[in-house]
């Protein structure tokens, strides 16, 4: 599934709630769903600066395509790495660093945190973007 693909589908499902509160509790039941990174990866080097919570981020290439696990210790700043897990999960490092990322103006999202948790956002697209550009020098 194309990156654009997966974020039309999350801007579907968030349209589908009345409220942001329905929202918030959509995007904390997503970060329960979130593939958890192994202990190992828990380290300072994984951590995302710039996010007032701890996040923790961990990519690997196989077969030419990015797979990340990730994990908070705030639970929408879990569900919040869990969106961005799922759009750019299992994709080539060219198509994540050339995605737009305007599907979280679509649903809102953004203007629906603290300054501190929309810096934090910015953030791991960013980190995760990062983790692209490293690896995108690594394929043939």
């Amino acid at each position: 599934m194309t990156i654009e693909a997966i974020q039309n589908e999350i801007i579907d499902e968030f349209s589908m709630f009345e409220d942001w509160e329905e929202r918030y509790q959509y995007m904390i039941d997503l970060g329960k769903d979130l593939p958890i990174i192994n202990d190992q990866y828990k380290t300072e080097s994984n951590i995302i600066k710039g996010c007032q919570s701890k996040v923790w981020v961990h990519a690997e290439l196989n077969d030419d395509k990015i797979e990340f696990t990730a994990d908070s210790d705030a639970i929408i700043t879990k569900g919040i790495i869990a969106i961005l897990i799922r759009v750019f999960n299992d994709q080539h490092p060219k198509d994540i660093i050339d995605a737009n990322t305007d599907f979280i103006d679509k649903i809102g999202l953004k203007e629906h945190l603290s300054p501190t948790r929309a810096n934090g956002l910015v953030s791991m697209i960013k980190q995760l973007k990062l983790y692209a550009i490293a690896y995108q020098t690594q394929i043939k």
